[in-house]
């Protein structure tokens, strides 16, 4: 579609409008984890958590508002694809990040070694798996095969996480037993983002 043709309507706009004030909003939450951390190990771990989800999104929303305000080309095509591809990774790497933050939290627990396998193995075959050519993230078609793979392999990621916070429970009053929730959410969300745009 020709740049000078085209014009956005609402629903475009709104959707850039949505997409750049969620990455604002992450990328300064990341830097105030930083500011007032105070060296503290666990709210620098929440501050590489929140970046990494900014960044990541970013690969991919970025391509998206510039779609919905100038319509798309081959170009925004193939960053749109990349950019799907980086946060396909860093969505992964997301949950072993929390992983960690989970050990920082509850210091008097230790995970189990087979919760802790699922978590490791799961995401390497993941994060191999979304570097495969045959995953054609920069064409339309993509591979749902390798799609399907990707998000079951993720889903075992997300299971384990889920152990560990329904294990930890309410443990010091923090509420954080929710966590299994907004896991839970965060995943059924993303398949059915991914079911639309193959990732």
């Amino acid at each position: 579609m020709s740049k000078n043709n085209y014009k956005p309507k609402i629903p475009d706009l709104m959707e850039a409008i949505f997409d750049a004030c969620y990455l604002i909003f992450d990328l300064i939450a990341g830097i105030l984890f930083f500011v007032y951390s105070k060296g503290n190990p666990l709210f620098i771990s929440y501050g590489v958590l929140t970046l990494t989800l900014c960044g990541g999104d970013a690969f991919h929303l970025v391509p998206r508002i510039k779609r919905a305000v100038y319509g798309t080309n081959d170009k925004i095509k193939r960053q749109l694809g990349i950019g799907l591809q980086v946060s396909s990774i860093t969505m992964t790497v997301f949950y072993i990040i929390l992983l960690f933050i989970w050990k920082l939290t509850f210091p008097t627990l230790t995970a189990p070694l087979w919760i802790e396998a699922m978590i490791w193995i799961s995401a390497i075959i993941r994060i191999v798996v979304c570097f495969l050519p045959q995953n054609n993230w920069t064409s339309e078609e993509g591979n749902r095969k390798l799609s399907l793979i990707r998000n079951v392999v993720f889903a075992v990621t997300g299971m384990g996480v889920i152990l560990l916070y329904a294990i930890s429970g309410n443990m010091y009053d923090l509420h954080l037993n929710r966590m299994v929730a907004a896991i839970i959410i965060s995943y059924f969300v993303w398949l059915l983002y991914s079911s639309y745009f193959v990732v």
